[in-house]
């Protein structure tokens, strides 16, 4: 009865509606689940699978800031890893990839084996290994369960308006002047640059010119197949430059809408 599906009903098995914790697991780490355990234990939950990828980053968000928290035992004691790992939490693991970012890689990779994404993040921090980042290895395996059998099935790409096709050109041009391994920082400016035009233009209370979430929408939706995402710069260095832009490029031609026959 602590248990609720998406729309706060009692989770029946007969109905298949909501989510076990035998499920949760096959998806996220136990931790995960003990941190959306541990806000309000004693009140019903809608567990469904949806809830799993913040989950699993605010576990991750919890755990670092417990390490910085060093000698501040009034917010340690407030921070559920301590209480999830009854005093003792581990320290986090340098480097850090977000799950949110691992799908998304995992989307456009088009990857099936946790090799294929290993592949991608030792090109964009070489130091990192299955080996020393035994977290993120598991995170890798997790993803690519979720991404095949919930997100994968509710992608839809969209074509980009003649307007936002020209935006996307001007996106690659300018991804395309800056180095291979140029920081998620160095990436996101460009973005931002790009991206301050009409109608994503905004003016912020200094005056100087913004982007609107509009802009960062629009690439989800063109270049993903998704309404919202991880910081568009973090997913480029990751995923890498030149992919980005060959990914550009097809969706412009309108090749993630409908992939060209074999």
């Amino acid at each position: 009865e602590l248990f609720l599906d998406d729309k706060g009903q009692k989770i029946s098995k007969s109905k298949g509606n909501g989510l076990t914790i035998d499920e949760w697991l096959t998806y996220a780490d136990p931790q995960s689940l003990a941190l959306y355990m541990y806000n309000k234990p004693r009140e019903a939950k809608r567990l469904y699978f949806d809830v799993i990828p913040r989950a699993v980053d605010d576990y991750a968000a919890f755990l670092g800031a417990y390490q910085r928290q060093e000698g501040d035992w009034t917010n340690r004691l407030m921070n559920p890893a301590w209480h999830i790992h009854e005093g003792h939490p581990p320290k986090p693991e340098e480097g850090g990839i977000s799950f949110a970012l691992l799908l998304n890689l995992a989307a456009v990779a088009n990857a099936h084996e946790k090799s294929a994404l290993w592949g991608f993040i030792n090109r964009y921090q070489p130091e990192l290994s299955p080996e020393t980042h035994p977290r993120l290895d598991a995170l890798t395996g997790y993803a690519l369960r979720y991404f095949d059998d919930f997100v994968k099935p509710k992608k839809q790409y969209r074509l980009p308006t003649e307007d936002e096709a020209k935006a996307l050109s001007d996106l690659s041009h300018a991804l395309g002047e800056l180095p291979e391994h140029a920081s998620p920082e160095e990436i996101q400016q460009k973005v931002y640059d790009v991206g301050r035009r009409d109608p994503y233009k905004t003016v912020q209370k200094d005056g100087s010119a913004g982007v609107g979430q509009g802009w960062f929408n629009m690439l989800y939706q063109v270049l993903l197949g998704e309404e919202r995402g991880p910081r568009f710069g973090s997913f480029v260095a990751l995923y890498g430059i030149i992919n980005t832009e060959k990914l550009i490029g097809r969706a412009v031609a309108g090749e993630l809408v409908s992939p060209p026959a074999a």
